[in-house]
């Protein structure tokens, strides 16, 4: 046991001289969980809080207009802001730009005109249906309104543009079956149609019903913090590979490995020692930036990380991924020739695990093609583990479907280190 904790204390002295390391491992995850968290945040508050500001250019000035845009700020996703109707495109743009808008919608000339023609011709062929009136011998060609075009700039999302597409198809919809009810109404009785009988109509009363996923039953909505501090500690872990590779590589290229066989100790002592120093470092470093996602983010206006309530679960996770990330860091230690390779290698490496294991991109968001791939990643199973814990409130028999994989590819990875060493006759 002394030979173990010698061995364990010389690492340490060798990893606390490497300052620009000790940056890297702790520094480096701390900028990126606080600036893209922040980011994260912004977007979703925009999102959630609706304040998407939009433009709307009438070009019509009817009824029907005017009511598709009474619809369209009833939807509650925009902040409209209503333009001179003379502007032609160009001007439209330059204004978007000056009132730093996502989205102009311009309602077209003629629009309540045709809306009123289409939906008197709809109430003749229904009344007709009805027996009400005598059917003509040519039946009225339904002319559609003119569309509502919409200008938007070229950075919003697809997938938010899709939303945006489908509310304004909402509130065009809406003001078209407005207007056939009134018209049917008015056919029918000569008289217009009462407001509040209008609204009991239109309106939509339906409930729907929210039956929770989360493995504990709970409907607690995941924040930024939630999903990015876990995501940005696993890629922590593995950016150790640049100081564990470089260690390992200096260890051979001076021939302490050599050395070590003449001591009378065994090198799966010395091996286990530098994984047990860095399994720490892994530690230290989710202890760091979960600290500062529970004390720090409060005080920068970011969502409080709210720990798992199965402490010995977080806890046997983090050991299982910072083991899976060592057992990485050696291996390309032992087969990288030199410094610069154990470096480059490692860090663009690590960088393709994550992009691919889902840390940068979710994994529902992977295409087809790469499926197979993120299976593979270390990164996608470690974060599947915290995923579980974090965003679904999951038990440890939920979580152990995530270790297991992860056990596995450290086993590979270890016997694949060891198997290098012989190949090299290092031990």
């Amino acid at each position: 046991m002394y030979k173990l904790y010698t061995a364990i204390l010389k690492e340490l002295r060798i990893m606390l001289r490497d300052k620009a390391a000790l940056a890297v491992m702790f520094l480096m995850p701390v900028l990126l969980v606080v600036v893209i968290t922040s980011i994260q945040n912004s977007s979703l508050k925009m999102i959630n809080n609706n304040t998407v500001p939009m433009l709307v250019c009438n070009r019509d000035g009817g009824e029907s207009s005017l009511q598709f845009i009474e619809a369209l700020q009833k939807i509650g996703m925009f902040d409209l802001q209503k333009i001179d109707s003379a502007l032609i495109d160009k001007q439209l743009t330059d204004s978007m730009h000056a009132h730093d808008a996502l989205i102009a919608v311009v309602v077209p000339q003629g629009f309540s005109s045709a809306l009123n023609s289409k939906s008197q011709n709809i109430t003749g062929k229904a009344l007709t249906e009805f027996g009400m009136l005598v059917k003509t011998k040519q039946d009225t060609i339904i002319k559609e309104a003119p569309p509502v075009t919409m200008y938007y700039n070229p950075v919003l999302q697809e997938s938010f543009r899709l939303s945006v597409n489908g509310a304004l198809k909402s509130a065009q919809q809406f003001t078209e079956n407005r207007a056939v009810l009134q018209a049917l109404y008015l056919s029918m009785s000569n008289k217009k149609l009462p407001d509040s009988l209008e609204q009991q109509i239109l309106n939509n009363k339906s409930i729907i019903n929210q039956i929770p996923t989360a493995k504990d039953g709970s409907r607690k909505i995941p924040n930024a913090t939630q999903h990015n501090v876990p995501a940005w500690t696993i890629f922590a872990m593995f950016f150790i590979v640049v100081s564990l590779s470089t260690n390992v590589v200096k260890e051979k290229i001076s021939g302490s490995f050599i050395r070590l066989k003449t001591l009378p100790t065994s090198f799966i002592l010395n091996l286990a020692a530098k994984q047990i120093t860095y399994i720490i470092v892994t530690l230290a470093q989710v202890l760091v930036i979960f600290s500062l996602g529970i004390f720090l983010f409060p005080h920068i206006a970011l969502p409080k990380l709210v720990l798992p309530e199965n402490s010995g679960s977080l806890f046997l996770v983090s050991v299982v991924c910072g083991w899976c990330a060592v057992s990485y860091g050696i291996l390309i230690g032992v087969y990288a020739k030199s410094m610069e390779q154990a470096i480059g290698f490692g860090a663009v490496s690590v960088v393709i695990l994550a992009a691919i294991g889902g840390i940068v991109v979710p994994s529902f968001a992977m295409p087809e093609s790469l499926h197979l791939l993120m299976k593979i990643s270390p990164l996608h199973w470690c974060m599947e583990a915290f995923n579980t814990l974090f965003l679904e409130n999951g038990y440890f028999k939920n979580v152990l479907f995530s270790l297991v994989p992860i056990l596995l590819i450290t086993a590979a990875m270890q016997f694949a280190a060891v198997a290098g060493l012989r190949k090299h006759r290092l031990v």
